[in-house]
């Protein structure tokens, strides 16, 4: 009999952790009265929804899934307002714990991510881009000015500023993925920033890789756009 209990509440325990998800999101939308809050994916150029919670009274959430590897994930703000636009949070997941804590009002560019060295990485990278495509859009606005006005100096000048803003952005990508290379994220960055550079450049990026990036899913596809 007592056999019979042990093997039933063993049976129970297997089953229970299951059910259990290997990468698991919390944290707090400050702000939120209501609204729904998915946990999504892209798969086959779709995007896919892993978990989904409805806030009601609050922006405590939790939400979770099965992961093979650590990957590009996405938490979806439906506020119910009819506007979609900085409802997304990208960031990169893996197996484990992970928090996000972020605002209501900024809800894309306030968070605070722990649990995840490659969306810390991710956040760090993401940082230094906005800044250059603020420089950008200052340029530009000079650049359409100086047009109106038909200062071609200028237009020349700005110009120059405009090619040397695109060689700081592709070198500090270049220097990140090789910096980063111990992390998933260093591939990623490189197949989904410079895909089109120099071959020679993206085999070396790829030959700092240690084998289990190389192993990983953006290690594989790095590896197969470096194959003449």
């Amino acid at each position: 009999m007592k056999k019979i209990i042990t093997l039933i509440i063993t049976t129970l325990i297997i089953s229970c952790n299951s059910n259990e998800k290997n990468m698991n999101i919390s944290g707090n939308i400050d702000g939120l009265k209501k609204g729904a809050l998915y946990l999504q994916t892209e798969k086959d150029s779709m995007v896919v929804n892993l978990d989904s919670v409805y806030l009601r009274g609050g922006g405590n959430y939790k939400l979770s899934t099965n992961i093979e590897e650590p990957d590009i994930y996405y938490l979806y703000l439906d506020k119910e307002d009819g506007d979609s636009l900085n409802d997304i949070i990208a960031f990169f997941g893996n197996k484990g714990e992970i928090e996000i804590n972020t605002r209501l009002t900024t809800f894309d560019s306030s968070y605070e991510i722990s649990g995840s060295r490659n969306s810390d990485l991710f956040q760090e990278y993401n940082s230094i881009m906005r800044q250059y495509n603020s420089q950008n859009l200052d340029l530009l606005e000079i650049f359409y000015n100086s047009q109106i006005e038909n200062n071609q100096k200028k237009i020349d000048s700005v110009n120059l500023e405009l090619e040397k803003l695109i060689r700081k952005k592709y070198l500090y990508t270049l220097n990140f993925s090789i910096t980063n290379a111990n992390n998933e994220i260093s591939p990623y960055i490189t197949v989904s920033q410079i895909p089109d550079a120099n071959i020679d450049l993206l085999k070396m990026i790829y030959d700092t890789l240690p084998y289990n990036i190389k192993d990983s899913k953006y290690g594989k596809i790095l590896k197969e756009i470096t194959i003449d």
